[in-house]
C-alpha cells in the first residue's frame, strides 16, 4: 500500500495507569490508483502512544496493534489481543521508552461487522481462516505500510519490535525499518484461545511456541 501523504494530525498528552504517554493521531490518504481495503477507506488512521524518551533509543521499542474492539475492550478471551497489549505497555514502561502504533485495522483488516460475521461462523466450527474466506476475505488483509511511513516520519529506521508474527518484521524490514530484535509477544493462552492460537501458528506461521 502506497500513500500520497501521511499527516501528523493531533498530539496530547495521554496519562494512563501504567504512566504518562503521548498520543499522536496519524493519517494515510491512499495513493490515487491504490485499491482500498475490504472497509474501503481512502484514508486510513492510527495512533502511536509515546512513552518516554525514544530519540534516545537507537532501536526503541515497538509494538504495532491492531484495533480489536472485542479483545481491547470487552476483554473477550476468544483472542490473546488485550493480553499482548497489556504485554507490550508493561514491557515499555519497565525499559523506560518505547512506544505502540495502534492501527485502525478491526478483524485483521476486514472490519467489526464482517468481524462478527466470522465469530458467527466460528460457532459453527469453523476456525479464524475458514470464517474469513467464507466471507469472502483473506485470512489477513493487513500490509503494515502506514506504521512504517509513521516510523519515517519520526525519523525511526530501526526498532525493537514486539511481535509473533514474522510478517510484520517483513514488512517493515521491506519497507526500511531495521527490526533489529524481536521480542515475543506470546501470552498464556485461555481454554477459549487455545484453538485461534494454534490456528495462528500451524497456518499463518506465528512464533507461538509453549502450547
Amino acid at each position: 500500500m502506497s500513500y500520497s501523504r501521511v499527516t501528523k494530525v493531533a498530539e496530547a498528552k495521554l496519562p494512563t495507569r501504567s504512566g504518562d504517554f503521548r498520543i499522536l493521531g496519524f493519517e494515510g490518504e491512499l495513493s490515487p490508483g491504490e485499491t482500498p481495503g475490504p472497509q474501503g477507506k481512502l484514508v486510513e488512521e492510527a495512533v502511536a502512544l509515546i512513552y518516554g524518551d525514544i530519540a534516545a533509543q537507537p532501536s526503541p521499542i515497538l509494538r504495532i496493534h491492531s484495533q480489536c474492539l472485542t479483545g481491547d475492550v470487552f476483554h473477550s478471551l476468544r483472542c490473546d489481543c488485550r493480553q499482548q497489549l497489556e504485554l507490550a505497555i508493561d514491557t515499555i514502561t519497565a525499559h523506560g521508552a518505547g512506544l505502540i502504533i495502534y492501527e485502525e485495522q478491526e478483524g485483521r483488516g476486514i472490519g467489526l461487522m464482517a468481524k462478527l460475521r466470522a465469530y458467527e461462523l466460528q460457532d459453527q466450527g469453523l476456525d479464524t481462516i475458514e470464517a474469513n474466506e467464507r466471507l469472502g476475505y483473506k485470512s489477513d488483509h493487513r500490509d503494515f505500510s502506514l506504521p512504517a511511513e509513521i516510523l519515517r516520519q519520526m525519523g525511526i529506521d530501526s526498532v525493537r519490535l514486539i511481535t509473533n508474527n514474522p510478517q510484520k518484521v517483513a514488512a517493515l524490514e521491506a519497507r526500511g525499518v531495521h527490526v533489529t530484535e524481536r521480542l515475543s509477544a506470546e501470552v498464556e493462552p485461555t481454554a477459549n484461545s487455545e484453538s485461534y492460537l494454534q490456528v495462528k501458528r500451524d497456518r499463518m506461521g506465528h512464533l507461538i511456541g509453549s502450547m
